[in-house]
């Protein structure tokens, strides 16, 4: 199961979106295979363009998608998060970001991790200079708002999409039906006409019998054998007609109710 199958994802986009400009947090989106599934909002050149950009920090970095979840500090100091969607027990892909500090960084500190990782001190701390500061609850709080309704959204698409799926099996069952009906229709018409060919035969016969005497007599009984299969015939085909009445009136009041 993809997201993308049942959900567009501009949709979620926004939601990412708007969450980062409200909060100052980092934030993207990946499928239930890893690949980004939207683009990253309020991404900071400390992470993509020095710290994931470096060999050793790529490295580091890649270690802490792995291994880490729930809302944990990363190697270089920073905070980040991590929550799957989940829709029917079924992981559909994570939510993740964050790229903030929970406190005043203490730049030594950083330029000591910038020799580690090959990068230049001085552009790293530049960089580390306009990377948001948030108080380590209000970045847990954060991170756990959009974990939940990010998960609503996307279960409520699903629901959405499920009721879509059965709304247009439903049209194809009523077309069907409908069409049942005009047939079972057409059909109750034919025997309507049999049955009077055979009312018609077992007077003639009956007229002919009266004719033919006491040699017609066998014939006779035939006659009458056969004007009864007629009435039968005739029961028969109003309670054909009726049924086929009554499914006619049900699938129209479906229709009429599919169509409020």
């Amino acid at each position: 199961m993809k997201i993308s199958d049942f959900m567009d994802l501009k949709l979620l986009q926004s939601i990412q979106d708007q969450f980062s400009d409200a909060t100052g947090l980092a934030a993207i989106a990946v499928g239930d295979d890893g690949n980004y599934i939207t683009e990253g909002s309020n991404f900071n050149d400390f992470c993509m363009k020095y710290t994931r950009n470096s060999v050793e920090g790529a490295k580091r970095c890649i270690k802490c998608d792995n291994e880490c979840t729930g809302t944990y500090y990363c190697h270089a100091g920073l905070m980040d998060f991590a929550a799957d969607i989940i829709v029917e027990g079924q992981k559909v892909g994570a939510i993740i970001g964050g790229q903030v500090l929970p406190q005043e960084p203490d730049e030594e500190q950083f330029r000591k991790i910038a020799e580690e990782l090959s990068i230049n001190p001085d552009d790293y701390v530049e960089a580390l200079r306009k990377v948001p500061i948030r108080t380590e609850k209000s970045i847990r709080a954060a991170a756990g708002l959009l974990a939940d309704v990010v998960n609503q959204v996307v279960n409520l698409e699903y629901m959405k999409y499920c009721n879509s799926k059965r709304l247009n099996v439903f049209d194809e069952e009523l077309e069907t039906a409908t069409r049942t009906v005009e047939i079972i229709n057409k059909k109750t018409k034919e025997l309507e006409g049999i049955a009077s060919k055979q009312n018609i035969l077992a007077l003639n016969a009956s007229i002919e019998s009266a004719r033919a005497g006491i040699a017609g007599a066998g014939f006779a009984v035939v006659a009458q054998q056969m004007g009864e299969l007629a009435g039968q015939s005739a029961v028969i085909h109003k309670e054909i007609s009726d049924a086929a009445k009554e499914i006619k009136d049900s699938v129209a009041k479906m229709n009429a109710k599919h169509n409020i």
